[in-house]
């Protein structure tokens, strides 16, 4: 049986923060490989001023080619419609019910399990890894993730990884002042933004 683990996220851009997280989950529990997916329209987060799918599909694929154990998907960047986690698994377990899968998320998104559609079903589907994220501390979270599997089911597992302070948000709001960027994310995916003109006019925020 071949693991693999899902790292979804908006990735906009995709930094290093991003991939030293994926790289230390690949380790840690011995998978196979990890299916990067960046999101379409996803139900969770305001949707205005995202980057289009298609320059976050492949900034993605750029950050990623250098590793043999990173892939990149595009079933959530090629529908036009909502994107929900409980559709891309099934999707993705189609035809590959003999394999395991792996949800890779931070610890707050865990928490909102309960909000998801379909959280029951979610967590039959695959484990759930939830990778704490820098400065954020949550008092009594092993107890508040037994109170989720008791209720849903399912398998949550908490671990660490090597914490980068790099956000997306800080990187866009950099390159919109003008500010250097360089060696918080791959160089391809820099130029890449460089090239297509990304975050330019992006409204400043946390300066």
């Amino acid at each position: 049986m071949k693991k693999y683990g899902i790292m979804g996220g908006t990735f906009d851009p995709i930094h290093h923060g991003h991939l030293v997280i994926a790289n230390e989950v690949l380790s840690l529990f011995d998978l196979d490989k990890i299916i990067f997916i960046p999101t379409g329209m996803p139900p969770h987060k305001i949707v205005e001023g995202l980057t289009s799918p298609y320059h976050r599909y492949m900034m993605t694929q750029f950050a990623t080619m250098t590793n043999p154990d990173f892939d990149v998907s595009d079933i959530e960047t090629k529908k036009s419609t909502m994107s929900y986690t409980i559709d891309t698994l099934k999707e993705l377990i189609s035809g590959n019910e003999e394999e395991k899968f792996y949800f890779i998320t931070g610890t707050d998104a865990v928490l909102d399990l309960p909000s998801w559609k379909n959280t029951e079903e979610i967590l039959s589907l695959c484990t759930f890894i939830a990778v704490n994220r820098p400065g954020y501390i949550v008092d009594g979270l092993d107890k508040k993730i037994k109170a989720i599997t008791d209720k849903y089911g399912g398998e949550i597992y908490i671990t660490k990884a090597p914490q980068l302070h790099i956000s997306s948000t800080d990187i866009r709001n950099r390159i919109a002042s003008k500010r250097p960027v360089k060696y918080l994310l791959p160089e391809m995916v820099e130029q890449y933004i460089l090239k297509n003109g990304l975050y330019q006019e992006i409204q400043l925020k946390c300066l």
